[in-house]
């Protein structure tokens, strides 16, 4: 990386500390200067009295408390022995974020500020404070803050006279590589990275426990207006304790019609594998992403493709648009001036990054897969209070959601991302399981453990005797009948499909009946269902095992 360099550190609990960073840092690499953006409990705290030059961004929540990722470096920079010229050496300068309806106004960056000068560091000029009540939101104290950093920072470190400033037109490099793979990996990294049910460490944010939904009740009558879900999920072998006041996080994902939707404005094969490589020495990989990773799970279950983009998603936009007219707009929406017209198109009508690249199809066309991760933000998980006791309901979690879905200006309803995810989950269909034998009280196996799976809402048992009637029925024509089910599931949900069984005529025979499914419901060809079937081998979602 190139010298001098510029830190950056935030604290962030929504994400928007953090897109601030990134501007910071994509503004520090145009003027030349190598910076490093990173989250403040990621970041060797120690080492600070040994930087020139830093920057924090400082979100507060709740009542004037820091984010979670910064509470580490929070309990340490107030230790009562750190002398007073601990950061002598230090220029610093302080962005807060808050909201000023709330009595704690960026207590955190106020108090931060206080401390730092405490500590013996120079402050680059007064502190920035953000206001999510303003009607352009936090970018009306930023944009003239950040020009004054600017001429501050260049005076001690002034461009390169035979360099000179990137333009903002240019886009700068990709922080990541996306390689993608000829051929799906012999082991599916993706299957041994999910979830954990059985959690070696407590769960947390990176390492998520998988708990079933053993229940999805309405709790509102049919004709009131806000659906409010009782969800109960079963949390056995977790190691989760919790008491009245906490909260549980849930992971949430697209819905299927949505992936598909963006794959096809980027041009994307949802099934296409990649490997995925950091630009710059240092810069970790997303640790939640598995390696190899699918097209698909990184739509469905990393990028945040539903949220309201932010003004950064407009300016590399704009850098990647090959169209004119469409580069202008975008050009227009991502300026100083533009940020009104752009809270009017963007953000009080709540409109989401899939519609905004749906509004701008050249652009969305020419998108780099290796600018994925650049543009689009992760999904972040939701936070929900906890509806029930482990006293009363031993194994158990519950929580009681309002279904979020409002309208606006615009033509389709709004709706939450993870409410409506939840809402839409049916506990009695997760996994389904074909099961074929000769006669159910002779060769049934494991018959009392796919019961008692059933019983517990894990498993969707279809079964086929095939002696216990005059006309055999065997596993393809249980499949056969369920035609729709199965295209809905492989076709829409991404399921993956695993045969196991006698070698000489069952896998010909499911591969049959499947075929026929691809062509009676998903209204396929011949030729392409039989490459549809092939797809499916290919990237592992059809996997056989089978035996003479």
């Amino acid at each position: 990386m190139p010298t001098p360099r510029l830190l950056v550190l935030f604290g962030s609990q929504t994400g928007t500390a953090q897109d601030v960073s990134e501007r910071l840092g994509r503004e520090a690499r145009r003027r030349r200067l190598g910076c490093l953006v990173q989250a403040l409990d990621s970041y060797p705290v120690v080492n600070l009295i040994n930087e020139p030059l830093v920057i924090f961004v400082c979100a507060t929540t709740g009542q004037g408390d820091p984010p979670d990722n910064m509470k580490n470096f929070w309990r340490f920079i107030f230790r009562k022995n750190l002398p007073s010229t601990s950061l002598c050496q230090m220029d610093f300068a302080v962005l807060g974020l808050g909201d000023s309806s709330y009595a704690k106004f960026n207590f955190v960056a106020k108090k931060l500020h206080r401390r730092l000068l405490q500590l013996g560091g120079s402050a680059l000029l007064p502190m920035c404070l953000g206001d999510d009540q303003h009607e352009l939101g936090p970018d009306a104290a930023i944009d003239p803050w950040l020009h004054d950093l600017w001429k501050k920072v260049l005076d001690l470190h002034p461009v390169p006279l035979d360099l000179g400033i990137i333009p903002t037109g240019i886009p700068l490099p990709s922080k990541f590589t996306l390689q993608f793979l000829e051929e799906a990996p012999v082991t599916h990294s993706e299957e041994q990275h999910v979830a954990r049910t059985d959690p070696q460490d407590p769960p947390s944010e990176l390492h998520p426990f998988l708990a079933p939904m053993v229940s999805n009740q309405r709790v509102t009558g049919p004709l009131h207006f806000q659906d409010v879900r009782l969800i109960e999920f079963d949390i056995t072998g977790s190691g989760l304790s919790f008491t009245a006041g906490d909260v549980v996080l849930i992971q949430p994902k697209n819905i299927a019609p949505h992936v598909q939707q963006f794959c096809q404005l980027l041009g994307l094969d949802p099934d296409q594998c990649f490997t995925l490589q950091p630009r710059e020495p240092g810069v970790p990989c997303p640790v939640q992403l598995p390696q190899p990773c699918s097209v698909r799970r990184l739509v469905s279950q990393y990028l945040d493709i539903t949220s309201v983009p932010r003004r950064s998603f407009f300016e590399l936009l704009a850098c990647l648009s090959p169209h004119k007219l469409e580069r202008e707009k975008l050009l227009e929406f991502s300026s100083a001036q533009g940020q009104e017209e752009l809270c009017e198109y963007c953000s009080r009508p709540r409109r989401t990054v899939l519609e905004v690249l749906c509004d701008f199809p050249h652009t969305a066309g020419a998108i780099p897969p290796d600018y994925l991760l650049d543009l689009v933000p992760l999904i972040r998980p939701r936070a929900f209070s906890i509806a029930s006791s482990l006293l009363a309901h031993p194994s158990r979690l519950q929580i009681l959601v309002a279904v979020v879905q409002y309208q606006t200006r615009l033509k389709e309803h709004r709706r939450g991302l993870c409410s409506s995810w939840l809402a839409s989950l049916d506990p009695e269909q997760g996994n389904f399981l074909f099961f074929g034998c000769r006669q159910r009280d002779q060769d049934f196996y494991w018959e009392p453990e796919w019961k008692e799976l059933e019983k517990r809402g894990c498993l969707t048992l279809v079964t086929a005797f095939s002696r216990e009637q005059e006309q055999k029925v065997y596993v393809q024509h249980r499949l056969r009948e369920l035609g729709p089910l199965v295209w809905e599931l492989l076709d829409h949900q991404g399921a993956y499909f695993y045969l196991a069984g006698n070698a000489k005529y069952l896998p010909v025979d499911v591969s049959e009946a499947l075929m026929s499914i691809f062509q009676e419901e998903g209204g396929l060809s011949s030729p392409d269902a039989a490459a549809y079937l092939a797809r499916l081998q290919r990237t592992l979602r059809f996997q056989t095992e089978t035996w003479a």
